[in-house]
């Protein structure tokens, strides 16, 4: 080979800037950023407490040591599960966060349209967290400097309309553990997004299910107003019609763990359609679905299935990950 002039070796590199100043993409780089993912952990289990406890383990969840906790429930109702939280399920939520170190346990709710107290009362809630050293706050009979004003971009509330607990507002660690169930009042499904509506004024609920164009989004925008460190669905049993507290019950016999609630909510709604649900779930794809897609348009998650990343221990979980990847992957 000829040697290199300098002259030419200089010629040579200048021709290659200019290439890549007129068109910086001309030669793809690799190694670049890709979206961010999040982990959903799938665990197959009838045994609630067992089930908890994996899906803390396998998440590695953030540690509330030293930190005051509030656990966000689903009891909308006192109907058995999926129609209102598992006491199995809120007992191991507990003793896992007490394992932990958290420096207190608080168990926040308000139900709907029954009255919380005596959901909770129904529920043996109180006899429960009193085992258990945790204390109980019922939103239904909170004053009014104890709500905070939640403004969301692009809101189909009201002007200063939508409030949420100071409570979970100002929480420096909040869990979510909901069910997975269809809603037949309009709100499609009812899951880590639509957990947020107990934390809303009953005024609020009522006038939100009455606003059947815009529902679901403004489920979605209640959600802005905090941010739980990690989510757990129970799926033991869920409703594939009906619902939120009554509905068409199959066993599911899984747990779904994650810190993105957009993305736990995917993997229910994959979930509802792998185990044959109504029109509203099986005629419509997963990220099409108005909370979901506000969800993301708000910022509350990630902003596609591509980025989820399912974590399965056991073979048992592992066949259910590869349906649930192949329902996100079909939409």
């Amino acid at each position: 080979m000829s040697k290199l002039t300098r002259r030419d070796f200089i010629t040579s590199v200048s021709s290659v800037a200019a290439l890549g100043a007129i068109s910086p993409l001309a030669f793809p780089l690799t190694g670049l950023a890709a979206a961010p993912r999040t982990k959903v952990v799938i665990v197959a289990t009838t045994d609630r407490k067992k089930g908890v406890a994996e899906i803390v383990r396998q998440l590695k969840v953030a540690s509330p040591r030293g930190k005051s906790v509030v656990i966000k429930p689903n009891f909308n109702t006192a109907d058995t599960a999926p129609g209102s939280t598992h006491n199995d399920t809120l007992q191991q939520l507990i003793t896992e966060l007490w394992e932990r170190d958290a420096k207190a346990v608080t168990i926040g709710e308000r139900s709907g349209p029954p009255v919380t107290r005596k959901v909770m009362e129904d529920k043996g809630v109180f006899d429960l967290a009193r085992d258990l050293r945790a204390s109980v706050v019922n939103f239904e009979e909170l004053a009014d400097a104890d709500w905070v004003m939640v403004n969301p971009a692009g809101t189909h509330w009201g002007p200063n309309e939508l409030v949420v607990p100071r409570l979970i507002a100002e929480s420096p660690y909040v869990v979510s553990t909901c069910c997975l169930k269809t809603h037949g009042s309009g709100g499609v499904f009812s899951m880590s997004l639509k957990l947020a509506v107990g934390m809303t004024p009953k005024k609020l609920m009522r006038g939100m299910h009455g606003d059947r164009e815009h529902m679901r989004r403004r489920i979605a925008e209640i959600n802005a107003g905090y941010k739980p460190q990690f989510i757990v669905m129970d799926s033991v049993e869920a409703f594939v019609d009906g619902g939120p507290s009554k509905g068409t019950r199959v066993a599911a016999n899984l747990f779904v763990g994650g810190t993105d609630r957009v993305a736990v909510d995917a993997v229910g709604v994959a979930i509802l359609k792998e185990l044959g649900s109504n029109a509203a779930i099986m005629e419509k794809k997963i990220f099409e679905q108005e909370q979901i897609q506000r969800g993301v348009e708000l910022g509350l998650g990630i902003a596609g299935p591509e980025q989820i990343e399912i974590v399965a221990a056991d073979a048992a979980s592992r066949e259910w990950a590869a349906k649930i990847k192949k329902r996100l992957a079909l939409g």
